[in-house]
């Protein structure tokens, strides 16, 4: 019955948010049905499609995870967009310092200031939720804006390239500094990664120790305590793993989509982020499908406006119907009993008494 659940209140739930974008489309004077269709032709109609949404797909995968892993530990992450934008100034500032090294040591000393950055700033979130009492939520909300205005300083600072007039910018790395494409398309190999962290986060939750002790700690605090776990240390722990995934997206931004540091990181990956987390159930498995779902839709903004006269921003109205919809359904959650069950606990309750 829990797997079913597991399967069917997703479901109904993405598909009561379409319902009512819907709703929303024709009250804006758009034919619903065409409106779904452009959906699916813009993010899956064709190869060309298919290349876009897995661009955009790339880092929804580090970021979904960003929100995930500390969530099986019971700790709520969504400075998400925080850790990407501090792990492309990372990235950038490391592979700028290193552009007279080899490409592959740039690349990797780039990927791991990325990590690096992003997994501190996550962590440090975490850390004063545990050790402090301040909400993860809210801190990580504020340190989301402390990390744009902090970009910025830098950007239009000390990174800046004099070149780089009406769009400041960072110095540029060089071609052979960046992520390749693969042949024959626009997509990035920063695909890999995500896919990969993906399948080591799924191993990591699912198949060690680590991973059940996280699942203790995030289900009861007090339990964790009295079998002798280190609570403190593995909330601190998945925080920071959480965030250098976020922190690898932004090095992701920055080698292989604009090779160099701008505006641009704050694209507000890391926000959709959470919503893949919380549409896939914190599943790293589930991570994997629903960025690339979303990446869909991220990818259909610009169809929409052209063919049906909508707002580009119309992508995100649904994205936030999408979000109420999957928040509501968490309230549904062990409602429905199939007659088996009930049966079963009527006979348990009898044998009992």
């Amino acid at each position: 019955m829990k797997r079913a659940e597991s399967i069917l209140i997703p479901f109904g739930a993405i598909a009561a948010g379409m319902i009512v974008f819907g709703i929303f489309c024709a009250l804006a004077g758009a034919n619903p049905l065409l409106v779904y269709a452009s959906l699916w032709k813009a993010g899956f109609g064709s190869w060309y499609s298919w290349q876009n949404t897995l661009v955009r797909a790339s880092p929804l995968l580090l970021c979904g995870l960003c929100t995930s892993l500390p969530a099986r530990a019971g700790i709520i992450v969504i400075g998400n967009e925080g850790a990407l934008v501090v792990g492309g100034l990372g990235a950038i500032s490391a592979g700028l310092a290193t552009l007279s090294m080899p490409p592959w040591f740039c690349l990797v000393t780039m990927g791991i200031a990325a990590m690096l950055c992003g997994g501190l700033w996550i962590a440090f979130s975490v850390a004063l939720q545990h050790y402090r009492g301040v909400s993860a939520v809210i801190s990580g909300l504020l340190l989301n804006y402390l990390a744009i205005a902090f970009m910025n300083q830098l950007i239009e600072g000390p990174l800046r390239d004099p070149s780089s007039l009406n769009n400041p910018a960072t110095y540029p790395l060089t071609p052979d500094h960046r992520l390749a494409y693969f042949s024959g398309t626009h997509v990035h190999h920063g695909i890999l990664f995500g896919v990969i962290a993906c399948l080591i986060a799924w191993i990591l939750v699912d198949r060690t120790t680590f991973g059940f002790s996280l699942k203790i700690s995030g289900g009861n605090v007090r339990t964790a305590q009295l079998v002798g776990l280190p609570v403190g240390k593995l909330v601190v722990i998945a925080g920071f793993l959480g965030g250098a995934c976020a922190g690898l997206a932004g090095m992701i931004e920055v080698a292989a989509v604009h090779g160099r540091g701008n505006e641009s990181l704050n694209a507000g990956y890391g926000y959709v982020g959470i919503l893949v987390a919380f549409l896939s159930r914190q599943s790293p498995l589930g991570v994997l499908v629903v960025s690339v779902m979303v990446g869909g839709l991220l990818a259909s903004g610009g169809m929409l406006q052209r063919a049906h006269d909508l707002p580009d921003a119309t992508i995100t109205v649904l994205q936030g119907i999408l979000f109420l919809f999957i928040l509501l359904s968490d309230t549904v959650y062990g409602r429905f009993r199939t007659r088996a069950h009930i049966n079963s606990g009527v006979k348990a309750n009898a044998v009992a008494v």
